[in-house]
């Protein structure tokens, strides 16, 4: 153990640990909005740099390891004025119209400002021009280079997390910007719009594109009948921009809320995960049965995320995608189809609207192949989780003073096994639970496979996947999960190249899953949320009475009335699709975008 002293307190920490980390285990917050713990410790905003005795200059905290007996300083006049110089330089480079700004009240630069009382700058304001912030109009997701503090976040994420390389710094010293990679627009990168970058950005450079005003509109029309679903990462977080305990911030009480607000219908996306699993866990088996997973395994297609990297990365594994749906466009389809004709109104009068924790899921409602026949879209827009959130405020609902809804009946059930699909491993130890009564007709014990969720060196990101080998009806079966689209990369190449042998294989594009989407609330204090949110999931399907999707009453009820059996020629025109029926916008022909200022 190396001792040294923060601020006159005697620490304690291992060897190679930083100051900023010794501060923080002496329970002293160092300010700081570079630095992302294991992902960038470059020092470049120097806002939390500290003295030390004996160093000539200010040293940056969160890269400087500590040294027997040091000596540290956290908040003498020089680090002050220090600090005070660098935001002042900071925001020379911002548009601080804090108003106008999606992080407002949860930016890491508005609070040192305020607690700095920054009330003027002494530096000249050099902004971006209007060509500069120049953006393509609808895509999911946006940028303005004007609220850019050039921390490289975003980069490290893309890179260190997703190894997409959308983003990259341009030019040199006082010209230095962050921009989309290659000098590219935004819609010809391979951005699988995973979101991690808007998450993890400290101000409010990346966000979502906003879909409210026009779900407001929907709602206010009195000829649309509004349906909306909430999926299942979403209970878990929507609370925490709200400061509800979780006991206040149950998924009934956001129904409650959303009833209030004027949705006709409200469900939970788990019902239809349910449905995702017995055409999955179908699928699966039949292709098993046929010879089809010698080579490759079947992938799971729930996370469009994950299919935009598949595509673009690895085509040549696109055909080993699961073809069901994702539970959010398995809704969709059923919603304006089965039960359109269940309450006597026309598709086209529907207006379905998904609450996500996700930005691809907006591009996913989008894909050309998610239509009836008739080009009717199957979901027609996707809230992010901090998007719903904006809605509550608006509609002046507090949702701790409203009563809890149960979600509408027809398609309301779901059992603990929809549940987890929010989180690693959810969907493969969902859909095993279902193929394994399917082939022996009887039920496995709950925790059969729950290996997905006990991996301790994988939950750390010491090895990209976890791997298990079940035995089911006398057939073994080899399965995999992972997370990040780095370690996704990873488990890809090794499958091409001969080195490891599957026949499924779960893939989320966000670490942790969909708990941890790009899509959840904004925090300050770059604590990662997502396997805590994801407990929350594994608890709530421990204590369910109905844990097998295909016990569901509902699903059942479903299959009976409408679609026969899963894999049926119904179930295939409503629920499955085709994943090379449409290109990532980088394929094919160039396209002129559709381009307006930030």
């Amino acid at each position: 153990m190396v001792k040294l002293t923060i601020n006159g307190l005697p620490v304690a920490v291992e060897d190679g640990t930083t100051i900023m980390e010794a501060a923080k285990a002496a329970g002293i917050s160092i300010p700081h909005l570079c630095y992302l713990k294991g992902i960038n410790d470059i020092g470049a905003c120097r806002i939390c740099s500290v003295e030390v005795e004996g160093e000539l200059s200010l040293v940056p905290s969160c890269n400087t390891a500590v040294r027997e007996g040091m000596k540290v300083t956290t908040n003498s006049a020089r680090v002050r004025s220090a600090c005070r110089t660098n935001l002042m330089l900071i925001m020379s480079q911002h548009e601080g119209r804090c108003s106008l700004c999606d992080r407002s009240g949860t930016c890491q630069l508005q609070k040192l400002t305020n607690d700095y009382d920054f009330f003027e700058n002494l530096y000249v304001t050099d902004l971006p021009t209007d060509k500069d912030r120049m953006w393509v109009k609808d895509f999911p997701l946006i940028r303005d280079p004007a609220k850019c503090i050039k921390c490289m976040r975003c980069i490290q994420v893309c890179d260190k997390i997703q190894k997409l390389g959308v983003w990259e710094l341009m030019s040199t010293g006082g010209r230095t910007r962050v921009d989309v990679s290659q000098h590219r627009s935004i819609d010809k990168a391979q951005c699988s719009l995973c979101g991690q970058c808007i998450v993890h950005c400290p101000v409010g450079a990346l966000r979502e594109r906003k879909d409210a005003t026009k779900v407001m509109a929907a709602l206010d029309d009195p000829e649309i009948t509004t349906v909306v679903q909430i999926a299942p990462a979403v209970r878990t977080a929507w609370g925490e921009a709200l400061d509800l305990p979780p006991d206040k911030a149950t998924v009934n009480q956001l129904a409650g809320a959303l009833k209030q607000m004027g949705f006709d219908y409200v469900f939970d996306t788990s019902f239809s995960a349910d449905l995702t699993i017995m055409e999955e866990a179908t699928e699966f088996l039949h292709r098993l049965q046929k010879g089809d997973l010698e080579k490759y395994p079947m992938f799971t297609s729930c996370c469009p995320a994950w299919v935009r990297f598949l595509k673009s990365r690895h085509p040549e594994l696109v055909p080993q995608l699961s073809t069901a749906k994702s539970p959010q466009q398995m809704f969709g389809s059923v919603i304006k189809s089965y039960f359109a004709e269940r309450i006597g109104v026309r598709p086209e009068k529907i207006c379905c609207i998904s609450v996500m924790p996700c930005v691809a899921k907006k591009a996913e409602c989008d894909i050309p192949a998610m239509r009836d026949e008739y080009g009717v879209k199957d979901v027609d827009y996707v809230l992010t989780t901090r998007e719903i959130i904006r809605m509550l405020r608006l509609s002046d609902i507090t949702p701790d003073k409203v009563e809890e809804k149960p979600f509408d009946r027809i398609m309301g059930d779901y059992s603990g096994a929809g549940v987890i699909f929010g989180t690693t491993g959810g969907v493969m130890e969902a859909a095993l639970r279902t193929a394994s009564y399917m082939v022996t007709g009887k039920n496995p014990s709950t925790g059969a496979f729950g290996f997905v969720h006990a991996g301790k060196k994988f939950a750390e990101g010491e090895y990209p996947w976890q791997e298990a080998t079940y035995t089911i009806g006398g057939n073994k079966i080899r399965v995999a999960v992972t997370s990040g689209l780095r370690n996704a990369d990873r488990l890809c190449k090794a499958l091409l190249r001969g080195q490891v042998k599957y026949d499924f294989v779960e893939v989320m594009a966000c670490p942790t899953g969909c708990a941890g989407g790009g899509g959840q609330p904004f925090h300050r204090d770059d604590i990662e949320r997502g396997a805590t949110r994801g407990k929350v999931l594994r608890n709530l399907d421990e204590h369910m009475q109905m844990r097998f999707s295909h016990e569901n009453p509902d699903i059942q009820r479903l299959y009976s009335e409408a679609l026969g059996e899963p894999m049926s020629d119904a179930a295939e025109k409503l629920l499955h699709t085709d994943h090379e029926s449409w290109q990532m916008p980088d394929e094919g022909e160039p396209q002129t975008p559709d381009i307006h200022v930030v």
